[in-house]
């Protein structure tokens, strides 16, 4: 829009506020001012911007102009001002008049009151300092979200019994399995998680800039995008990698040397300990059964009874206790529901030289 346009159309609003303003203002009227604000969004703009400035003077300065000093006109009666015959004069006024309307004001004659010269030259500046502080303001803001450490921080846990599955901020899943706990902090450069507790299960969204760390025992386990499980407990760490390839390296270093971190692809079993990192690889198939879990199950395959019943406990508050040690090394397989408990005790009574012995919400295992 050029310059001409630009100021006709402020004086074509500035000639709708004074005829509003004067009075006898009827619903065609409205009807009429309604289409030419409808007809252009410069119209509007002009139009509520010289409104609110009209507003914000009270009236004072716009209708008071060529009024003695203190003396406010009342709605409806308008004075022209004097400066109006010298704007008419100026040569640099060559912008032709409003178009007349009946019953209007001629809005050449109005005129608003002048700000000082100082106020008038620092209003581009006002603005150019505003500007560059909205430009240094959403820097910052920018700035401090890509460098910001943390930007979510979530814990989940779960009872003795329960599993849960949670959807994560960045698209990832976390199956948290019975007794479990996790610290979940999200951050531009890394998806953290502390597993404080108990086992998880992640299935991660591929992110190449932000890695997925699950940290536990001194360990941490990295991947991108990927599908493995990570458990704790007293005897160190367990990792289970069912799809993609996932990191294993320890947190600290030993003797000021960092210990060289271990490659898992799907299939791979780690078991990470004060000893060191022992790792087994299969079938997918069969690393898959570690995570029975997540169906309700407990797969074992030549497992000692004492290593069986342990896992039971992980998922019941019915414990299993075994009082006879030479029962203890007994090895046992086959899948069991983890919630059924009786079940699997009495199994063993059928198929093995063990007597059971119920103790309230403790079950004893004796030899025969």
């Amino acid at each position: 829009m050029d310059v001409t346009s630009s100021r006709q159309i402020e004086r074509t609003a500035a000639a709708w506020l004074a005829r509003r303003d004067a009075g006898a203002w009827s619903d065609r009227d409205q009807a009429q001012l309604d289409a030419w604000l409808q007809a252009s969004t410069a119209h509007r703009v002009a139009f509520v911007r010289l409104d609110a400035a009209w507003r914000q003077s009270d009236r004072l300065k716009a209708l008071g102009a060529g009024m003695p000093a203190g003396v406010v006109p009342p709605r409806g009666q308008w004075a022209p001002s004097p400066l109006a015959a010298a704007r008419e004069e100026s040569p640099r006024r060559s912008d032709p008049p409003p178009p007349a309307t009946p019953g209007s004001v001629d809005a050449a004659a109005l005129v608003f009151a002048q700000r000082a010269a100082p106020q008038k030259s620092a209003r581009p500046f006002r603005f150019a300092a505003a500007s560059a502080a909205v430009v240094l303001l959403s820097a910052s803001l920018a700035l401090g979200w890509r460098y910001q450490t943390t930007v979510e921080e979530t814990s989940y846990h779960t009872a003795v019994g329960a599993l849960q599955s949670v959807s994560l901020s960045d698209g990832s899943v976390a199956t948290l399995s019975s007794d479990s706990r996790i610290l979940v902090t999200l951050s531009r450069n890394e998806r953290h998680i502390e597993l404080q507790k108990g086992e998880a299960f992640f299935q991660v969204a591929k992110d190449p800039g932000r890695p997925f760390v699950v940290a536990a025992f001194n360990h941490r386990t990295i991947a991108v995008g990927t599908r493995f499980a990570v458990r704790r407990d007293d005897a160190g760490l367990r990792v289970v990698v069912t799809e993609g390839v996932v990191r294993l390296e320890p947190e600290q270093t030993q003797a000021g040397r960092r210990q060289p971190a271990t490659l898992l692809p799907a299939g791979s079993v780690a078991l990470a300990s004060a000893a060191g990192i022992l790792v087994r690889s299969g079938p997918v198939d069969l690393a898959e059964e570690y995570l029975s879990w997540r169906s309700g199950y407990l797969a074992f395959h030549d497992t000692p009874l004492s290593a069986a019943t342990a896992e039971f406990n992980r998922y019941n508050t019915r414990q299993i206790v075994i009082d006879d040690p030479t029962i203890a090394a007994m090895r046992v397989g086959g899948n069991f529901r983890w919630s059924n408990t009786d079940a699997f005790v009495r199994l063993l009574e059928q198929g093995f030289p063990i007597k059971a012995e119920h103790r309230g919400d403790t079950i004893v295992l004796h030899s025969q």
